[in-house]
């Protein structure tokens, strides 16, 4: 929520273990590789995984950092994760001419794999906890935004340090509300090349309306190459793959960076995120995306244009649905009061926590009430537009720059340039109709929630006649061009001071508008909830151990679950589908789109055993960021894709309900068929099956 995006990820805490752990349902939570649920496998499954078997699995597991998963699955640098993963870097390499979603890609042949223009994928080779440095940093600081520069400051020296030494992308990241926090380091790979994706209508088979659901029937798959110095990675850690897949109530483990949740926020959080937040998000997705669909029904290039857009778009929509629907839902909300009524009373027991901890949650409560009117106007304070947003970075990062390292805005800092300059200097394609689309969308909207003197818009519009100067900054910049961006970063403050380049210009009058609200966020809201989250972080630990799992955060996580279906719609889903599904699914529909089949599904019918698993379900805790997470078994052999989970886990943000809860993926074996039966790639099946 916004709470949770103002605190900039500096809360401390003590990691004291004294007390028992709170009740978790045995297959829930997404856990650390530092803390695996270890004791939980030995009592229900009697598992033990062994630090090597462990080891193994986080050194094969990747973070692709457009947001997603994926796994090393051959010695030869080959790399699974989801097509609609992957979709972002086939749409930057289509054409009207060559459109990747709708055709699909193969390449047969090494000099066929297709260079990915800015996809940056991360292994996890360590991991160090950092707490005490982090939070002695602050020690003694009596005012808060000085105690929260102090710690702001300790972590980027830290990550330099580490970037200095190692060479590694290196990301101090914060547990537990601030309990923890740890020093990840990643070796970092930008030679990704596109290897195999089906076509969009198979990975997503059923659209929209099959989205967050189950049974499915998508082969939901894409494979990339990661290369190092020119030449196909040899990678000693990947996952052997399983022919046969996983079976009907087997133990599976999940291996991937889910994204956010927010089951340890305050119940005034949850209220500010209930009534605020997700009305507001809701309110925009729905405006954005009707802009894309009345542009998308313009022609079929206008289609392609937007078409990842609009997917990206209701797949939000949905998600911030369903987290409204269960932050509505009764029984949730008193789940949530009960582990607050619970942990507070914990605390409320000792009368020393109760001095130091007990005043935490009315200091949040209070907080979250300056957080309420700052929603709208950040939400809303946007241009959707992918030239401004590099104008705004090229801007700040002349600036910052020149600071110390501990003085810059996040994003900033030496151990971060690497990746931002990567991102920065991506030679893929800028679409113009499009960014004049969703700038006009944007600050149209922006205009009419925040009205056209505020200050933001007036930079960005002076004369409030919105189409007429965005079309002159999107037709009068030279941003598009990576080696004009290049000259500016080079050039530094000098070289941005003395562009006129109009993105450049209007960013120049932004800057100082951006900057002044950061520090006033800064000084009056996560100044204050950093402390207070550090001794709600401080408070847990003391109250229940650590034997309970983080949030998300976009780290490496480890699931857990068994292959099963669920009770739904007045019947029970089956843990499997199969093709045979997938032709009658399309037959039930007079094969109408989004349920038709493509032609090679069509031609491939009879060379198919229909028999084969194409999707299942099991009861491993997700959330968005999971996508492209392998599924493996007891071995560690590779036998599913995660892709997506049904309706009932978008509640998991915030609780885990066994009982419901699925997580959706593409069998193994449905995989290898498809590759072999209907897209005539043999060689890259056989690499699969024989991890060479």
């Amino acid at each position: 929520m916004f709470a949770r995006m103002l605190r900039s990820a500096l809360l401390l805490a003590a990691g004291l273990i004294l007390a028992a752990a709170p009740a978790i349902h045995a297959e829930e939570g997404m856990w650390t590789f530092d803390n695996p649920p270890l004791k939980q496998l030995a009592a229900k499954y009697n598992f033990h995984p062994t630090q090597e078997w462990l080891d193994h699995l986080r050194l094969s597991s990747v973070r692709l950092n457009d947001g997603g998963s994926g796994s090393f699955v051959s010695s030869n640098g080959l790399l699974l994760t989801n097509h609609h993963v992957a979709r972002g870097q086939l749409q930057k390499n289509s054409t009207a001419e060559h459109d990747y979603l709708r055709d699909g890609f193969y390449a047969a042949t090494p000099d066929q794999e297709m260079k990915s223009p800015d996809l940056e994928i991360n292994v996890l080779v360590s991991m160090e906890d950092v707490t005490a440095r982090v939070q002695g940093a602050a020690k003694g600081i009596a005012d808060d935004a000085k105690a929260l520069r102090a710690r702001e400051a300790a972590i980027a020296a830290i990550e330099k340090e580490s970037k200095d030494k190692t060479g590694l992308r290196s990301d101090v990241v914060s547990f537990y509300q601030g309990g923890e926090y740890w020093l990840y380091q990643y070796k970092a790979y930008t030679d990704v090349r596109l290897v195999f994706a089906p076509e969009e209508q198979a990975a997503f088979y059923g659209g929209d309306p099959d989205n967050f659901t189950y049974p499915r029937y998508d082969l939901d798959m894409a494979l990339f190459r990661v290369y190092e110095n020119g030449k196909p990675l040899r990678t000693e850690n990947y996952l052997k793959w399983s022919a046969k897949g996983a079976a009907p109530g087997e133990l599976v483990f999940i291996s991937g960076h889910p994204g956010s949740t927010a089951r340890q926020d305050t119940m005034a959080e949850l209220l500010v995120e209930r009534d605020v937040r997700e009305p507001a998000l809701i309110e925009y997705l729905n405006r954005r995306i009707a802009a894309a669909q009345a542009f998308a029904a313009q022609g079929p290039e206008q289609a392609r244009l937007v078409d990842s857009t609009i997917f990206g778009l209701q797949n939000s929509l949905k998600v911030y649905v369903g987290r409204a629907e269960a932050l509505a839902d009764k029984a949730i909300v008193a789940k949530k009061e009960a582990e607050e009524a619970d942990f507070r009373k914990r605390v409320a027991a000792n009368p020393e926590w109760q001095k130091e901890y007990g005043g935490a949650w009315d200091t949040i409560a209070q907080t979250e009430e300056l957080v309420k009117p700052e929603i709208r106007s950040q939400l809303f304070r946007r241009t959707d537009s992918r030239l401004f947003s590099i104008a705004m970075q090229i801007v700040q990062y002349a600036a910052e720059v020149k600071k110390p390292d501990g003085d810059r805005l996040p994003g900033y800092h030496d151990a971060q340039l690497e990746s931002l300059r990567f991102q920065l200097l991506s030679p893929a394609r800028i679409e113009i109709p499009t960014e004049k689309l969703f700038m006009i969308n944007a600050l149209k909207l922006a205009q009419e929630k925040l009205g056209k003197d505020d200050a933001y818009v007036h930079a960005i519009v002076p004369n409030g006649e919105v189409e007429q100067a965005v079309n002159s900054l999107v037709d009068g910049t030279k941003l598009a061009d990576p080696a004009t961006r290049k000259t500016l970063l080079d050039g530094g403050d000098a070289a941005v001071a003395a562009s006129n380049d109009p993105m450049i210009v209007a960013a120049r009058r932004v800057d100082p508008i951006v900057r002044a609200t950061t520090k006033r966020l800064r000084d009056t809201i996560s100044s204050v909830l950093t402390p207070a989250g550090e001794k709600l972080g401080k408070a847990r630990f003391l109250a229940y151990g650590k034997g309970a799992y983080p949030d998300a955060t976009f780290t490496l996580r480890l699931s857990y679950g068994t292959v099963n279906g669920f009770p739904y719609n007045g019947t029970i889903a089956p843990p499997f589908t199969t093709f045979y599904g997938l032709y009658d699914r399309a037959a039930s529909f007079s094969n109408q789109h989004p349920f038709d089949l493509t032609a090679k599904e069509q031609a491939g019918r009879s060379k198919l055993d229909l028999n084969t698993p194409l999707d299942f379900v099991s009861t491993g805790d997700i959330i968005g960021g999971n996508s492209g997470s392998p599924v493996v078994n007891r071995d560690g052999e590779l036998v599913g894709l995660i892709f997506d989970g049904n309706i009932e886990s978008l509640a998991g943000d915030f609780v885990y309900d066994g009982t419901r809860n699925r997580a959706v993926a593409v069998h193994s074996a449905g995989m290898i068929e498809g590759l072999r039966k209907l897209y005539d790639a043999g060689p890259l099946a056989d690499e699969l099956e024989g991890g060479k």
